[in-house]
């Protein structure tokens, strides 16, 4: 066999190592999530009086979102009906019950999943990306906190009151909601908002490639207005008001998204024109 022959065979050994070396990383990163998760989730089973507290306080009249708008004035005062959960299988609230688990105990692990995740990606990353990206853990999960939040003390007292309240060939008194269709419905409410709220981050790193500009946001700036004005019309009582309060917060990410992106675009452009005058 030729010499070259066998350097080529080394380095394509060596790749391969590598490579396998990656995957090892990855699948501990993983495990040790999957580890997080499952601890949570069985403490969180166990404490199914705590589960119960969460679930239900959003139908409940001294929810602190209701509080607050009945002392703000009269006009804004609002309560949902008082129900209860209809169960139709007899393993329904066994599984529901582990489902909910699992869901709140990704919540709470977020954070730690996505630093787990980004110790893999971290090494791959060069010395400019790496300033580029300092802080991301801490930004990306105190946003994500900030929009479970406001999905739980804002869109679910709201959505749950206009549910709860909506009549359509049957009387809101005979409302029974399906105790999975409930559950599900304020985990739709919280998770997915926590994602949304992650649009800064999104927009700072595709500002950083060039997929997005200031420019592009600001001409689509009415369109998301409609979206957004669609989407709190869905989830809240059919009045201005309501619709406001949840629709200002999501004009104010893209507020600070186009900010985000202008400031991007900025330091790209100076760092460009400062390469170029110090080449010889």
């Amino acid at each position: 066999m030729a010499l070259d022959q066998v350097d080529v065979d080394n380095m394509k050994e060596e790749d391969e190592m590598s490579f396998l070396d990656h995957l090892e990383a990855l699948r501990w990163h993983l495990v040790r999530s999957v580890i997080a998760l499952l601890v949570f989730a069985i403490v969180i089973f166990i404490a199914d009086d705590f589960m119960n507290f969460i679930l239900t306080w959003p139908k409940e009249k001294d929810f602190p979102t209701y509080r607050f708008f009945c002392q703000l004035s009269e006009a804004t005062c609002f309560y949902p009906p008082t129900f209860t959960f209809d169960i139709k299988a007899p393993t329904e609230a066994f599984l529901t019950h582990i489902r909910a688990s699992v869901i709140f105990a990704l919540m709470l692990t977020f954070p730690y999943i996505f630093w787990e995740l980004w110790r893999f990606i971290k090494p791959a990353l060069l010395k400019n990306e790496l300033r580029a990206a300092r802080g991301i853990v801490f930004s990306c999960s105190s946003l994500f906190i900030a929009g479970v939040s406001f999905g739980y003390f804002v869109i679910c007292p709201f959505a749950i009151t206009f549910l709860a309240n909506y009549e359509f060939m049957v009387s809101a008194e005979n409302f029974e909601p399906n105790l999975s269709e409930y559950v599900s419905s304020i985990i739709i409410f919280t998770f997915p908002t926590g994602i949304v709220f992650q649009l800064p981050v999104a927009v700072y790193f595709l500002s950083k490639i060039g997929l997005v500009t200031p420019e592009f946001l600001k001409k689509y700036r009415r369109h998301s207005i409609i979206i957004i004005l669609i989407l709190a019309a869905v989830v809240t009582p059919p009045d201005v008001v309501t619709q406001f309060l949840i629709g200002i917060p999501l004009f104010m990410l893209y507020e600070v998204s186009i900010i985000i992106s202008r400031r991007v675009i900025k330091n790209s452009e100076a760092k460009e024109k400062r390469e170029m005058i110090s080449k010889p």
